[in-house]
C-alpha cells in the first residue's frame, strides 16, 4: 500500500510539472496559433539562471529568489522572441516553425558551451529535501510543492482567460483579429502578453523541474517538451482543466509503468497517446492533432510566396 501511495504522489508531482510546461504551450498555440518549439529552450535557460542564483545564495531565501529570477527569465525571453521574431511571422506558419525549431537547437547548444554538457546538481534547500509521512509512505516534500504550484497556476490561468479584459481580447482576436483591431483594440499587445505568460510558466517549470530531478542539464527542456506536447494533444487546447487532467494521467501512467512494467514508462505514454488519438472523433478540426495536421497540409499545398502575415506589426 505504501508503494502505491508513493508512486501515486510521485506521479502526481511529475504530472504537475508536465502541466506547468504544457499550460504555456496550450496558451500560445491554442490562443495565438503559434507552434512554439522554443518553449523548452525558455525552460532550460530559466533553470540555469535559477541554479546560478540558488548556488550562490542557498537555502530557502535562495530558492525564493531563484523562483523569481527563473520565472522572470522565461518571461523576458518570451517577450524578446515574440517582439523580435514571432511578431513579424503571424500568419506565416512555415517560418514560425523554422524559427522556433532553430531556437530550440541553438539555445541548448549555447547553454552547453557556457556551462558544459554535464548535468549540474540543483542545491535543494534542506526544508524541501526531506520526506513527509502520508498514508504510511515517505513522500518527498518537493512533489507536494509541485502539486500545489500546479493548482495555483491552473486557477490563475483560468481567471486570466475568463475574468480579465486581456483574456477576452486575446480570445476575440484569435477569432477575428481584423474586427477587434477595427474596434480600436491593440491585439498585438495582448498577444505579447500571452506569449510572456507562456514564457513565465516555462521559467517556473524550469525551476521546479530542478527541484523534482535534483539537477539541470542543457537538454532537459527539450526532453520535457516532448511530454508537454503529448499532454497538449491528449488534453486539448481550449480547456486548461483538460490539460491538467491529461498531465496527471500522463504522469501517473509513466510512474506506474516504470515500476510495474519494468521501466517502460515512456513507451506506455506513447501507447496512451496513440489510443486517445485513434479513439477521438475525427473531422471536427478543433483538436490539437487536427490543427497541426491542417497547418502542415497548408504548408505543403501553398507556395512560400503566397503565405502572408494576417496582422503585421502595429
Amino acid at each position: 500500500m505504501d508503494t502505491l501511495v508513493l508512486l501515486t504522489l510521485t506521479g502526481l508531482g511529475l504530472g504537475a510539472l508536465y502541466f506547468l510546461i504544457a499550460s504555456g504551450l496550450a496558451l500560445i498555440f491554442g490562443l495565438m496559433d503559434v507552434l512554439n518549439f522554443a518553449h523548452g529552450a525558455f525552460l532550460t535557460v530559466s533553470a540555469y539562471a535559477a541554479w546560478q542564483v540558488l548556488d550562490s545564495v542557498g537555502g530557502m531565501p535562495g530558492l525564493l529568489l531563484a523562483l523569481l529570477v527563473g520565472t522572470s527569465t522565461g518571461l523576458l525571453l518570451a517577450v524578446v522572441v515574440e517582439f523580435v521574431l514571432i511578431r513579424r511571422l503571424y500568419g506565416r506558419p512555415r517560418d514560425q516553425i523554422l524559427v522556433t525549431v532553430g531556437l530550440s537547437l541553438a539555445v541548448p547548444a549555447l547553454v552547453q558551451s557556457l556551462w558544459s554538457a554535464d548535468a549540474r546538481s540543483f542545491p535543494v534547500p534542506d526544508a524541501l529535501d526531506g520526506t513527509v509521512a502520508l498514508a504510511g509512505a515517505q513522500v518527498p516534500v518537493n512533489r507536494l510543492v509541485l502539486i500545489a504550484a500546479a493548482v495555483l497556476v491552473l486557477v490563475g490561468v483560468q481567471l486570466f482567460l475568463t475574468r480579465t479584459r486581456y483574456g477576452l481580447i486575446v480570445r476575440a482576436g484569435v477569432e477575428d483579429r481584423a474586427m477587434v483591431t477595427a474596434l480600436g483594440v491593440d491585439v498585438t499587445r495582448a498577444f505579447t502578453l500571452v506569449f510572456a505568460l507562456g514564457g513565465a510558466l516555462a521559467g517556473l517549470a524550469g525551476v521546479l523541474g530542478g527541484l523534482y530531478f535534483g539537477s539541470v542539464s542543457p537538454h532537459q527542456g527539450t526532453s520535457l517538451l516532448i511530454f508537454a506536447f503529448v499532454v497538449v494533444i491528449i488534453g486539448g487546447l481550449h480547456s486548461m482543466p483538460g490539460v491538467a487532467l491529461s498531465a496527471l494521467t500522463v504522469g501517473l501512467t509513466q510512474q506506474y509503468a516504470n515500476y510495474y512494467v519494468g521501466g517502460y514508462g515512456d513507451l506506455a505514454v506513447i501507447v496512451l497517446l496513440a489510443l486517445v488519438v485513434l479513439a477521438r472523433p475525427t473531422g471536427s478540426g478543433t483538436s490539437p492533432v487536427d490543427r497541426i495536421r491542417r497547418r502542415l497540409e497548408s504548408l505543403r499545398a501553398a507556395p512560400a510566396e503566397s503565405v502572408r502575415p494576417t496582422g503585421g506589426t502595429p
